[in-house]
């Protein structure tokens, strides 16, 4: 067991520690669901689930409080599986591995998946603990939330009997929300056409890394930076003074998170050489200043891709 279990409330860290401990990444949900499903046998609690996936389980209401209305706890199943370079990790198989900083619950290297693992940890601790005073509940946890609500939209006819819903999927403390966002997908394709890298060039490779991250719909008002913007405007640049010609360009994992890391692969002529060092050296400085909030951590290396004697790092 991980040292979070020692939190409190006990039986919620130690449900959540569990639920860390199966892979689920979205479209992918199967251990989770059979974790969930396996939770209401072994309870002895009424669970039912749908051709989509989606689990619900349901408890009387406590003594004293049998009529009253019946509320839906609502939380998902997947999480965002997103992992740094350096980090060996399979989300179709690895536990997430937990730790305590600074009084914070994070993941080494990896996603945390408290969205939303805290709240399906939460909802079941509402169905267990003894000492909790409730009406009728419905615990419903959906699958691929983070993808498309694909389980909120297939929901199975009869699994829900209660009117009120409570979503336990929101990071603000002490706050309600009665409505969200949208989200639209665009998918943008253009052609191009490849060619041998032209003679009496040089190739560097730079690498934007330790970037903060995070949910694109919950932290993407708070100045952070995009690593794949900061690579393109670092690109652009060269290409504007130094005639830069891309071979490679990769950053972002996921769709619905900030990319922390990206890098590029670049020629310029070999006489622009120096002058791209320098350039990306007083490029560096530039960004740390812009985001010394924000990004406290950035950084920003460029190196020869192949042996030079004058091999160097801007960092």
């Amino acid at each position: 067991m991980s040292e979070i279990t020692k939190l409190e409330p006990k039986l919620v860290w130690e449900l959540f520690d569990a639920i860390t401990r199966v892979p689920r990444p979205s479209k992918k949900e199967e251990k989770i669901r059979e974790f969930l499903v396996d939770f209401a046998k072994k309870h002895n609690i009424d669970y039912q689930t749908d051709q989509t996936g989606n689990v619900v389980m349901r408890v009387p209401g406590t003594k004293g409080y049998e009529n009253r209305p019946c509320v839906i706890l609502q939380s998902h199943m997947d999480m965002v599986c997103e992992k740094n370079s350096d980090t060996a990790f399979d989300f179709d198989k690895d536990p997430i591995r937990t730790k305590i900083v600074d009084g914070w619950v994070k993941a080494e290297g990896t996603t945390l998946g408290a969205d939303d693992g805290i709240g399906m940890a939460a909802a079941l601790a509402a169905l267990l603990d003894p000492a909790l005073e409730h009406g009728p509940l419905e615990a419903l946890f959906t699958v691929d939330e983070e993808t498309g609500l694909t389980g909120a939209f297939g929901l199975g006819k009869g699994m829900l009997t209660g009117r009120y819903l409570v979503n336990l999927d929101s990071e603000d403390e002490g706050e309600i929300f009665i409505g969200c966002a949208g989200g639209v997908d665009t998918l943008a394709m253009f052609r191009y056409k490849t060619e041998a890298a032209p003679e009496g060039h040089v190739f560097f490779r730079v690498r934007v890394s330790d970037l903060s991250g995070g949910h694109s719909g919950d932290d993407i008002d708070k100045g952070r930076m995009n690593s794949n913007k900061l690579v393109a405007r670092l690109l652009w640049n060269g290409a504007q003074r130094f005639g830069l010609r891309l071979s490679r360009f990769d950053g972002g994992n996921l769709r619905n998170a900030i990319p922390r890391e990206a890098f590029a692969i670049f020629g310029v002529p070999a006489e622009s050489a120096a002058d791209v060092c320098e350039r990306c050296r007083a490029f560096a400085v530039e960004i740390v200043e812009e985001f010394k909030y924000t990004e406290p951590d950035l950084r920003i290396c460029l190196l020869y891709t192949s042996p030079s004697p004058r091999d160097r790092s801007v960092s």
